[in-house]
């Protein structure tokens, strides 16, 4: 008699991102401060390094959107008004939320400062907002724009999705990014252990597909770039960021960081590239489609 084989049991995709989260979130170190958004002085930072850095991105987001004079936008991570401030003269409205005293603090200023008066922020996390509590909804169109940090991240689809009536809009990574390319690189040579990346747009797809969602999914490159007004300043920033204290954990990053810097103008330049997906769907294409086998999903 042959013996029968069991079926294959997909995983819980939720589950699969709340282990590669933690797993990122262990990885961290509680003395790096350049992430905490709270600052004025990180928000400042990462804004100026947007600016030029996020110009194509940002384009290309704008013009990937769905957008009219009357379109109602939610813009989740929005983060210094990355999105928002462009986006805000072609639009009725957008709702910003961000978690983050500096990024909102510096999106506050910069619209007062162009006369944009269609954005309101809501400064919580996406975790802790009420639909009907904090928010408006539903929008015309929802965005996530590398802001998927949530731990839950299926309960946070479930807000994302029911905040809409009519499209939602993700960009997230699906390969290492730059910077935590070189977090991978440095992570073992400095502290004995490996670096673990966090959860990429194919987790995030298949998630999806097991609430019943099946977007369409578009490919597209991101740079990533730092930008300083000289070596040492460089240098003090990533010994910093990768928690090098002791001499030989300094000279680590400067052995690692000096021959990846190159002269641009009068500033001093790191950057690298890599690939986000702007994964996207329309509310009336939520419903659950027969046949379809999330295994299948081809990301490439």
């Amino acid at each position: 008699m042959t013996p029968s084989v069991p079926a294959a049991v997909d995983p819980d995709w939720n589950e699969v991102w709340k282990m590669r989260q933690e797993s990122h979130e262990s990885s961290k170190l509680t003395s790096d401060p350049s992430h905490d958004w709270n600052k004025k002085e990180n928000a400042e930072r990462y804004d100026a390094n947007a600016r030029g850095e996020y110009d194509d991105r940002v384009k290309t987001t704008i013009a990937s959107l769905p957008i009219d004079r009357n379109s109602r936008i939610l813009d989740i991570g929005a983060g210094p008004g990355t999105l928002a401030i462009p986006l805000a003269p072609f639009v009725q409205e957008i709702t910003a939320v961000e978690p983050g005293a500096g990024m909102v603090g510096l999106l506050k200023n910069r619209a007062e400062q162009q006369g944009i008066r269609n954005i309101t922020c809501v400064q919580k996390t996406w975790e802790d907002i009420g639909l009907t509590r904090d928010l408006a909804a539903p929008y015309d169109i929802v965005i996530a724009s590398l802001s998927l940090t949530m731990h839950d991240i299926r309960e946070a689809l479930k807000k994302m999705d029911a905040a809409a009536s009519g499209s939602v809009h993700l960009f997230w990574f699906v390969d290492m990014p730059f910077w935590e390319k070189m977090y991978a690189d440095l992570w073992e040579p400095l502290h004995g252990r490996p670096y673990y990346s966090g959860p990429k747009a194919d987790c995030l797809v298949m998630v999806l597909y097991q609430m019943g969602i099946y977007p369409d999914v578009t490919m597209l490159p991101i740079a990533k770039e730092y930008r300083f007004t000289s070596r040492e300043e460089m240098l003090s920033f990533f010994v910093t960021r990768f928690g090098a204290t002791t001499p030989l954990q300094e000279q680590i990053v400067k052995e690692y960081i000096t021959p990846r810097m190159r002269q641009q103008g009068s500033d001093v330049v790191i950057s690298g590239d890599s690939t986000f997906a702007h994964i996207r769907w329309k509310k009336k294409q939520s419903k659950k489609i027969e046949g379809n086998n999330p295994r299948h999903t081809d990301l490439r």
